[in-house]
């Protein structure tokens, strides 16, 4: 298992300096017609992730954990607040506006990995790349050079149906990275695997984020897992909370 790095307080780097954040949810709320009422998801919601730290989002069933992460990977938009992206208020901007952010700002990691089944595993990492512009050659060079940090080198031309599990997530994990986003959000990433492989997987996951330094939210059930990480928020009456 790797060693933690210290953990900055929250805003501050270890020499002192004030950190930027990455993502940063302002007052953020949310709520959905239910009938004749409305139910409440997040009610101004506050949540600043910085660069090269994982945080865990540990909440029940129903709380809004999903609601939260579409949010934060602009899917929906908010009723009210603002969701910041490298400093730039995003939750205002049109469906394409956010679909290229999307596209080069943000990595998503789901719990069933999502891999596209006709394609290898190299072709799964390339292919994102491919639409962002990049040639096909060097998308495969970076595909390669991320099969192999995942040590995935020998399995760079199976098809996901030929993965086990955890190869699977690694190369899903693998893809999210691919065109170097400032976030990643990751839903349950180890929630369809077994304990053992769960935490090798999320080892591959942490060594990822300390070596790009994208900041990555990741929301999980894992206790164990999350208490790894460097922060643990919840969701409480419809803001977020921190963890001890």
């Amino acid at each position: 298992m790797m060693n933690k790095p210290t953990k900055p307080v929250e805003g501050v780097s270890l020499n002192g300096e004030e950190r930027v954040p990455v993502l940063s949810l302002q007052g953020v709320s949310r709520s959905f017609d239910e009938g004749a009422s409305k139910l409440e998801i997040l009610k101004g919601a506050d949540l600043n992730l910085y660069e090269g730290e994982m945080v865990a989002l540990v909440a029940p069933s129903g709380a809004g954990k999903s609601t939260l992460m579409h949010l934060a990977g602009l899917l929906e938009k908010p009723q009210s607040g603002e969701i910041m992206i490298g400093g730039r208020e995003c939750s205002k901007l049109n469906d394409e506006a956010r679909t290229a952010i999307r596209r080069t700002d943000i990595g998503f990691v789901y719990q069933f990995h999502q891999l596209l089944p006709e394609f290898t595993a190299l072709e799964n990492i390339a292919l994102p790349q491919m639409i962002c512009g990049l040639k096909r050659k060097d998308a495969e060079e970076r595909a390669r050079q991320l099969l192999s940090y995942m040590r995935l080198t020998d399995r760079e031309t199976h098809r996901p149906a030929e993965l086990s599990g955890g190869e699977q997530q690694r190369v899903a994990i693998a893809r999210a990275v691919a065109n170097a986003p400032r976030v990643l959000l990751a839903d349950e990433p180890t929630g369809n695997l077994d304990p053992k492989t769960s935490q090798y997987v999320f080892e591959a996951l942490t060594a990822l984020v300390r070596a790009s330094g994208v900041a990555a939210l990741l929301a999980t059930h894992n206790l164990d897992i999350a208490k790894q990480m460097d922060r643990r928020i919840t969701l409480k009456d419809g803001k977020v909370v921190e963890l001890p």
